[in-house]
């Protein structure tokens, strides 16, 4: 069986793992145009803050180690063609120029996204730095040091953290972003706000629920981003706004959402026989909105990846789906969300409501403890959970992966308030404090029924 890869992003290495390990005998070629593999981009903002060891420890495979498994990897080789009907790959050299062609029996596409570049007067100015490829980010990390004044745009996950480490790193921070609030999409307001406190306190200027229209370069060589209410001047400009599926190379060959994402089955099987797709390039089944959406985290290209080897010749293993679980660490503060907010759910046209509740992670008589605020998600009718964000100074991210499960199963806030949890007063209590705001949901609950009641 010979196997082809398309990309080495985080599902094209799982892939080319997976698929080596399931059939030894399997001949597996990756293409990849750039020099390196595996690259961890969620460690450029660590990088840029001086958290980070040795660079390369941001990566989890190289060339080598691939080689290594038996699996052929051919680096700096741009794929410039492909017939997926008839699994035809063709790729150039781009140290030597030349064009190579090879036809296979599967072919995977992992070709992963690309920065989102709205087409806007200035976009292509050298001034404005993109954060998500290894190259993206030695480019940016060799000014840093340099750099007295910054803007980003883009409030969501990678540009919060951004402006973060320049923040802490005496840089002047502006953070753009066209939402009134910092991480929109996975934070409800409550949570936003409090954390938008800190970055004020850290002297970063907010300028929200702005949308930038163009950019123009400076004469000091600095760079003026204006947006809809004003503008604003910086040394650099970082944008960070969103991704877009790198899937151009096979329009009108592959079943697509409009945005370029594959549509895949559970199987990682795309519409065409024999080829299949994994990553940021695909779509995912989304179990809160129980239906296929893009979003593209390293978490859910990994498990695709894995899957891909599981299912390369036969069903195997089928894709439970994602509730797009995340994390950050923001000012101290984590952050950990899973599902929908219900701004999000209701824009997914879901009749939501949404619990809040705070208490601290463990009990009060315990010389230390601090406040955890939650938010809980959940269908008015059903009562099904499908959204989950919590806040606090310690660390209780591993909620949203309790709720994530609670989601994946379908359920309901009631089943989660009856969990068994256990309770010690020496440990942390990051999921009593799910429990407990599912039962608030319940009281909730039931005291708009007892309304309703009394009105009807």
């Amino acid at each position: 069986m010979k196997v082809a890869i398309i990309g080495s992003t985080h599902a094209g290495t799982f892939s080319a793992i997976q698929v080596k390990k399931q059939h030894p005998d399997a001949e597996v070629t990756v293409f990849e145009q750039h020099s390196t593999v595996s690259f961890l981009s969620c460690g450029i903002a660590l990088w840029l803050g001086n958290h980070v060891s040795d660079e390369q420890r941001m990566f989890y495979e190289t060339p080598a180690s691939m080689n290594a498994q038996g699996i052929e990897m051919k680096m700096q080789h741009e794929v410039v063609a492909v017939n997926l009907a008839k699994k035809n790959i063709q790729a150039k050299n781009l140290l030597t120029g030349k064009l190579l062609s090879e036809t296979f029996d599967k072919i995977v596409i992992t070709t992963g996204s690309k920065p989102l570049k709205p087409n806007i007067s200035g976009i292509d100015s050298d001034r404005i730095y993109m954060v998500k490829s290894w190259e993206d980010a030695k480019t940016i990390k060799a000014i840093a040091n340099d750099v007295k004044r910054v803007i980003v745009i883009g409030a969501g996950y990678i540009g919060a953290e951004i402006a973060e480490q320049f923040s802490v790193t005496n840089k002047q921070v502006t953070l753009i972003d066209g939402c009134d609030h910092v991480l929109p999409k996975n934070f409800s307001p409550v949570i936003s706000e409090r954390l938008e406190k800190s970055f004020k306190e850290h002297k970063v200027e907010l300028a929200l629920n702005q949308m930038v229209t163009s950019f123009d370069e400076l004469p000091n060589e600095g760079i003026r981003v204006n947006t809809d209410k004003g503008s604003y001047e910086a040394d650099i400009a970082v944008l960070g706004i969103g991704f877009l599926p790198n899937t151009q190379l096979f329009n009108d060959q592959v079943d697509m959402l409009k945005n370029g994402a594959i549509i895949t089955n559970e199987y990682m099987e795309t519409s065409v026989p024999d080829v299949y797709a994994a990553g940021d390039a695909t779509t995912v089944y989304y179990n809160p909105t129980q239906s296929y959406d893009y979003l593209p985290l390293a978490t859910n290209a990994i498990r695709q990846g894995m899957l891909v080897g599981q299912n390369i010749d036969g069903h195997q293993l089928a894709y439970t789906g994602t509730q797009g679980t995340s994390a950050v660490e923001l000012y101290g503060f984590a952050l950990s969300a899973t599902g929908m907010t219900k701004a999000t759910a209701e824009h997914h046209g879901l009749e939501v409501e949404e619990t809040i509740h705070e208490e601290n992670y463990r009990p009060d008589f315990m010389l230390s403890t601090t406040p955890v605020l939650s938010t809980l998600t959940w269908e008015k009718q059903t009562h099904r959970i499908v959204g989950a964000a919590f806040i606090s100074k310690h660390d209780i991210s591993q909620a949203a992966n309790v709720v994530s499960l609670a989601i994946q199963n379908n359920m309901t806030i009631d089943d989660l308030a009856m969990a068994d949890f256990f309770f010690q007063p020496n440990f942390t209590q990051p999921v009593n404090f799910v429990g407990a705001t599912a039962l608030k949901a319940i009281d909730e609950m039931k005291n708009y029924i007892d309304v309703y009641k009394t009105v009807d």
